[in-house]
């Protein structure tokens, strides 16, 4: 495989695909058509004819092209439509795309070379209900928030070009162009600069498995660039297989590590990333391409993927990735949604049963489904307890499971305060890298829904849709539940989707705040630096209520034991000083009596030698 690198801190990446400013001042344009004969750039409403070149690429070069010269290319049919490398629309994804010199930027942090993965504590955002103003440059305001707070790292949910003004980002069609509605790319680097300003790494979720239902005219020019006989959930699959629709990828996440100078990407569902003709993987590829550019930067690789597998997170005799870094970890969150919640319906049921034995393996060795069967009779997952802890991400709620609810509930809204109180500390406290959803500092109330801008049929078959997935859950019985499940296209399922900052500086959210506060600092002094190469747990005990968990540590033993019912309980006794207990009245009493109160945790570190 023939390795290329972007030039240092260029902040330009060169990628075959749409229009780049050369060195020499003149602009190229490519586009590859296999499917047509000619080509006509319609450059700032000027015809130009472009050059077939090869294999069935086409091109042009033109001096004096100004960044933010609209373009579009027009098809032998009359059909003009976007570059689909475009750095930037006009204005939506039908529209021109636009000429964009990613050099233009001054980079104030343009040295940052970003932070050890162990020291990582995700916020999930979605920038259009981030703020109330929906775009990069209000986010920005609200940076030092979650500095003061600990938050360590962003992650920004997809902001590729999507449809509409609204949405959630995960059908998006243009991966090369922020989209406008949050603002310019210069607004989004300004937003990366102000966020590595105050020390916190930035990550965004990317969506290389589909395009979305809108606004995607490749099929068009470049029938070529989607799989015959694959289909994904959400559509047709990609020819990974291909040159240079494997280049249309494996580019894009080098791109917007180099022109925006991110810390990481998170890769949403690969299981549904099929390429298992090709010699190599482009799920191996892209983050072998990615180690290989960038040795001098702390760069993040995050999967999501159901399946459970691991064998593309494994670890150097360094115990640095390979690969990828680290993997979201859904069945932490299935088994404590059941605990917390007491539902049990949907992809729940594999985790109704022996659910206190499940989290125990959750927090000890990662994955809950090592390559048993679910309740489907399917075999799940692969073996985990290899892994070092660092390379599971866990969270008690994100956009997915928050928003695939049919009205959106937050878990605030579904459980007990006390019980919610135990896994927020135990999220943040235990040697997995832990990620909030936005909000969850301070207690948000506000539901985040499934939202869209679709209109006409394709709106009314989202609506439809959308409401025949909650029809086999009982809540939806009947068809006047159904109906009151929010459109996802109203502007006011997205607008009550917003945060409501004012609830931060009310008294309930000043007590979640000053929490996290103290968790998170309790993390950076005591756990962080002791987790370098610390591997899996073991389960110390799990019935009835009480689980607990020990974790060898560099040079320690971290111990945890949880109480989630409303009854005192006899619970092993831990060793080790005490970092934190919830309720703070509750650490004299263990482990000499080893006895735990009604909703409680305690955390204590033993130091050897």
């Amino acid at each position: 495989m023939t390795i290329s690198v972007a030039p240092k801190h260029s902040r330009a990446y060169p990628f075959k695909w749409g229009a780049q400013i050369l060195p020499s001042g003149e602009t190229q344009f490519r586009l590859w058509a296999p499917g047509e004969t000619q080509i006509t750039l319609v450059l700032n409403g000027q015809d130009v004819a472009m050059t077939k070149v090869s294999e069935g690429w086409f091109e042009t070069t033109r001096d004096g092209v100004v960044s933010g010269t609209p373009y579009q290319y027009r098809l032998e049919s009359g059909l003009s439509v976007p570059d689909p490398a475009s750095r930037a629309q006009q204005a939506d994804v039908h529209g021109s795309s636009l000429v964009i010199d990613p050099k233009a930027y001054r980079w104030i942090h343009g040295s940052w070379t970003g932070r050890p993965w162990e020291e990582a504590v995700i916020y999930e955002l979605h920038i259009g209900t981030f703020t109330h103003e929906g775009t990069f440059k209000a986010a920005i305001a609200h940076l030092p928030h979650l500095a003061e707070l600990g938050i360590t790292a962003i992650e920004i949910m997809p902001v590729a070009q999507f449809p509409g003004a609204r949405g959630w980002g995960y059908d998006g069609v243009l991966p090369y162009a922020p989209h406008s509605a949050y603002g310019s790319p210069d607004d989004m680097k300004a937003l990366v600069d102000a966020a590595h300003g105050l020390g916190i790494m930035v990550l965004l979720d990317v969506v290389y498995n589909h395009f979305g239902p809108d606004g995607n005219y490749l099929s068009a020019y470049a029938p070529g660039f989607f799989a015959e006989g694959r289909t994904t959930p959400w559509g047709a699959a990609m020819a990974y297989e291909k040159p240079p629709v494997r280049q249309f990828f494996v580019e894009n996440a080098l791109y917007w590590l180099e022109e925006y100078n991110l810390d990481g990407l998170r890769f949403d569902a690969i299981d549904q990333i099929g390429d298992e003709t090709s010699p190599v993987h482009i799920l191996v590829e892209i983050a072998e391409r990615i180690r290989f550019g960038y040795p001098d930067r702390h760069i993040h690789l995050t999967t999501e993927d159901n399946r459970n597998v691991t064998h593309l997170h494994t670890r150097d005799d360094r115990g640095l990735p390979v690969r990828y870094t680290g993997e979201w970890n859904d069945d932490f969150h299935n088994v404590i949604h059941v605990i917390a919640t007491g539902e049990t319906e949907g992809y729940y049921a594999d985790f109704a049963v022996d659910h206190w034995a499940k989290l125990g393996r959750a927090l000890s060795e990662g994955f809950v489904f090592q390559g048993e069967q679910d309740s489907h009779g399917k075999a799940r997952g692969e073996p985990s307890r290899h892994l070092p802890a660092v390379a599971f991400v866990d969270f008690i709620q994100n956009h997915d499971q928050v928003g695939n609810r049919a009205f959106g509930e937050r878990l605030i809204s579904l459980s007990s305060k006390p019980v919610l109180q135990v896994l927020t500390g135990m999220l943040l406290l235990s040697p997995h890298i832990p990620l909030l959803f936005m909000g969850e500092e301070y207690g948000e109330t506000n539901p985040f829904c499934f939202f869209a801008d679709y209109t006409g049929d394709l709106a009314d078959a989202v609506r439809e849709g959308r409401r025949h997935e909650f029809a086999h859950f009982a809540a939806f019985a009947d068809e006047g539940s159904v109906a009151r499940i929010p459109d996802p296209n109203s502007p006011a399922t997205f607008d009550a989707s917003k945060l409501d900052w004012t609830r931060r500086d009310s008294a309930d959210g000043a007590e979640w705040m000053d929490s996290m506060r103290t968790l998170l600092a309790l993390r950076q002094k005591h756990i962080v630096p002791l987790l370098p190469h610390a591997g899996a747990g073991r389960v110390l005990f799990a019935d009835e209520g009480v689980v607990a968990v020990e974790w060898p540590l560099v040079g320690a033993v971290l111990r945890m034991c949880a109480n989630f019912t409303d009854q005192e309980k006899t619970t092993p006794s831990l060793k080790g000083e005490v970092l934190y207990a919830q309720p703070s009245d509750q650490t004299s009493r263990q482990p000499a009596e080893g006895r735990l109160p009604a909703h409680s945790l305690i955390v204590r570190l033993e130091r050897k030698g």
